[in-house]
């Protein structure tokens, strides 16, 4: 029988996770992470944290384990908090809940755990785990999870082998429908629990007013910029000259240099780091046939590009880049070497379908370039790449 410290969030997946274990013969304690205080930055008076808290108890009351409350506050606004707000005022839209994982599950709490005498870590993630060796060798492999409308295998890419030597996946397996199920079948309150909205372990957190406390809003220019622009065949023209292997990688992963006069100016912002690519809400600009989006932010000189339509070529792109420090295999065996170049299907947000794409492994980082034009690929993000249903390696776009 294995000793299972197991991440009780007050919601209904790791509370059948926990009801799993249990089944399966392992002892099992319950921890719930405390990861933060500030509810001044929440939706609504509400305090979620101590509503899911006390959620996770009566599970853990119910399932008759063990359980605690563990304060990560002070660390996760260091690690976790601070880095949003260092992305924000870049340009760059982070990923917390990547972050969270990497940095909050799987190494403060999984060393609590370990303290504890915990042979496992599990968590409510809808993701699979399988272990296989080769050449001797033990290898962990992250794996999709069987529920394809809940798969949350990319929020765990920055994973490496010894964080997976621990990690369970209790319901990695199931549907969320058939978890739900289980959940009324125990009898656990939660079963019909919605699920959470907010940033990992904070709550329902309203993202631009929590932003927007750290971030000093800073009056500036909202540039439209048409979709006939001569910037963009300027772009097509750049990658149809490019001659060799990495002047074409360029080429197709080049950010558009965009310039005020390339457009025309319709109203002002509270500040570019509060946009992001992609966005379409929030720019509180009316009359017009189609939706407008952010094509650009430039938190320089304080300019956010915005561009008319869903189809609008400032949207997309075929290629992106990731830094060579960025870089990060799951698999260290399969990981390419400068000059290799390797097909993969490749995420580049949550929810998004993999896409075919090739990837290019040079000296100064790697490239990805896409069979297909990719639409909002957004700096700060990660792009996660799987072979079949195992995510390979991940990186942070440039």
């Amino acid at each position: 029988m294995s000793r299972v410290v197991i991440g009780l969030s007050g919601g209904v997946d790791s509370a059948v996770a926990a009801h799993l274990l249990i089944d399966q013969g392992h002892e099992v304690i319950g921890i719930f992470m405390r990861n933060w205080h500030d509810e001044s930055v929440l939706i609504s008076e509400e305090c979620p944290w101590v509503e899911d808290s006390a959620d996770a108890l009566l599970v853990a009351e119910k399932l008759g384990i063990p359980y605690q409350v563990l304060d990560l506050s002070e660390e996760y606004k260091k690690r976790i908090v601070d880095y949003m707000f260092r992305e924000y005022e870049v340009g760059r839209t982070p990923n917390p809940d990547v972050l969270c994982n990497r940095e909050i599950k799987y190494d403060l709490f999984l060393k609590a755990a370990l303290k504890l005498g915990a042979d496992f870590v599990a968590t409510g993630h809808y993701c699979q785990k399988d272990t296989i060796e080769e050449d001797g060798n033990i290898i962990h492999r992250l794996l999709k999870g069987k529920d394809p409308g809940k798969d949350q295998s990319y929020f765990l890419c920055q994973l490496d082998q010894e964080q997976l030597k621990y990690a369970l996946f209790p319901i990695g397996g199931l549907l969320k429908s058939e978890v739900r199920e289980i959940a009324k079948e125990a009898g656990l309150h939660n079963f019909d629990k919605k699920d959470s909205q907010g940033l990992c372990f904070i709550g329902k957190v309203k993202l631009p007013v929590f932003l927007q406390q750290q971030l000093k809003p800073k009056s500036g220019k909202i540039i439209d910029v048409p979709a006939d622009s001569p910037l963009f065949k300027e772009r097509e023209e750049i990658i149809s000259g490019a001659e060799g292997r990495i002047p074409k990688l360029q080429a197709l992963s080049r950010k558009i240099p965009y310039q005020e006069s390339f457009g025309s100016e319709i109203g002002l912002h509270q500040g570019a780091h509060f946009y992001t690519v992609g966005q379409r809400k929030g720019l509180n600009i009316g009359g017009r046939k189609e939706p407008l989006f952010v094509i650009h932010t430039d938190t320089e000189d304080n300019i956010t590009y915005i561009g008319e339509g869903e189809d609008h070529p400032g949207l997309f792109r075929k290629g992106l880049f990731i830094e060579k420090d960025d870089i990060h295999w799951v698999r260290e065996d399969l990981k390419l070497q400068p000059g290799d170049q390797e097909d993969f299907t490749v995420r580049i947000r949550y929810r998004q379908a993999v896409q075919e794409a090739t990837l290019y492994m040079e000296e100064m980082g790697l490239y990805i370039v896409f069979e297909k034009e990719q639409k909002s690929i957004t700096p700060g993000q990660f792009a996660a790449w799987y072979k079949a249903d195992e995510l390979v390696g991940s990186g942070v776009i440039a």
